[in-house]
């Protein structure tokens, strides 16, 4: 499997501006810059996207190991919180915390919990990443 994206970029770092575009089109010409980045801008930024990916990945490796356990998944919604941080002129993405609230029946809250650290680890946007990676979740009855 193959998947691809790609971003065009014009102009200096404050004053330029760029667009994302996704195989899928679901994301087509979308704007980011650095005010979408570092302010309140509208547009998107490469940690809003690699969240939207983290939170993706995660409920959805998790949906498919409840799955394996014949179990019933009312609803998983999962935030994820992405850090930038700067280090002199460079910055780099340095924690991801994961915020899970979930229904599943049949399942106890620690059983629950241990399942989806084990996800947490295993899934392919958490292995890809050089940041630490928490977890916190909450198991409505």
């Amino acid at each position: 499997m193959l998947r691809t994206a790609d971003a065009v970029w014009t102009g200096t770092l404050k004053e330029g501006r760029g667009h994302i575009s996704t195989q899928s089109k679901v994301l087509s010409n979308a704007q980011y810059g650095f005010n979408t980045r570092f302010e309140d801008g509208p547009g998107t930024n490469p940690e809003e996207l690699i969240g939207a990916a983290h939170a993706g990945c995660f409920t959805m490796a998790l949906a498919a190991r409840l799955t394996e356990m014949k179990l019933t998944i009312e609803q998983l919604q999962t935030t994820a919180e992405v850090t930038l941080e700067q280090s002199g002129k460079e910055f780099t993405i340095t924690a991801v915390h994961l915020d899970l609230h979930a229904k599943v029946p049949g399942i106890d809250k620690a059983e629950f919990e241990k399942i989806a650290n084990e996800v947490k680890k295993s899934c392919p946007v958490s292995k890809v990443l050089n940041a630490e990676i928490s977890l916190f979740t909450a198991l409505e009855s």
